[in-house]
């Protein structure tokens, strides 16, 4: 897994005229293929009265657009050239057409799309994810306090503590950071602390 990759920060929407046509630009951060393509049919439910509504997403390694009635190539491969070229993942832009009445041709359909999507990510801006570790953590309380103040030390947050005869925390670390945490963990505390490996995030 990459450690590192960029996505939309937040979902945002522009729109632009272009001799008289409405382009209308919805970009977002998604987690799967699924959830691009739900995000394209909640689109095309919103707009159900425009002609085009094209799409391009990245889904980890998949990539698919689809210029929905457009001449081929001029629609959704100009939004999918764009994520692509700002280096994104895991992401959808879905531009919707409101046909004004003039023929633009293939490259001013070309630049309109790729201009709607554009501005829709500048306007969401770009978000760094970076790749986390997950873990499983159980500290006696007297030790807890130490234990918080070396883990922050360490780069690493807790993000939820459950309080039973021992608190058992759900931790989260930069996966470079990882060998560093586990290392002053076990210097500084031995066997009374339990570290356990779960899973790797992005966030």
């Amino acid at each position: 897994m990459e450690n590192i990759y960029l996505t939309p920060a937040r979902p945002a929407t522009s729109e632009i005229t272009e001799k008289r046509s409405r382009f209308i630009g919805n970009i977002a951060h998604v987690d799967s293929e699924q959830e691009a393509l739900d995000f394209v049919k909640s689109i095309k439910k919103e707009y159900y009265d425009a002609k085009h509504s094209a799409y391009a997403y990245i889904s980890g390694t998949v990539k698919r657009y689809s210029d929905d009635g457009e001449p081929a190539k001029t629609a959704g491969l100009p939004i999918l050239d764009m994520l692509d070229a700002q280096g994104l993942t895991d992401c959808v832009c879905v531009v919707t057409r409101y046909f004004g009445g003039v023929l633009l041709g293939t490259g001013g359909l070309v630049r309109a799309y790729t201009l709607a999507a554009k501005l829709a990510l500048e306007d969401a801006g770009i978000k760094k994810m970076t790749l986390h570790n997950k873990y499983q953590l159980t500290v006696p309380y007297s030790l807890f306090d130490s234990v918080k103040h070396l883990c922050t030390q360490c780069g690493c947050e807790f993000d939820d503590c459950a309080y039973t005869d021992v608190v058992n925390v759900i931790a989260v670390c930069e996966a470079e950071k990882c060998d560093a945490l586990t290392k002053a963990l076990s210097g500084a505390f031995g066997i009374n602390v339990k570290l356990e490996f779960t899973e790797q995030i992005y966030r």
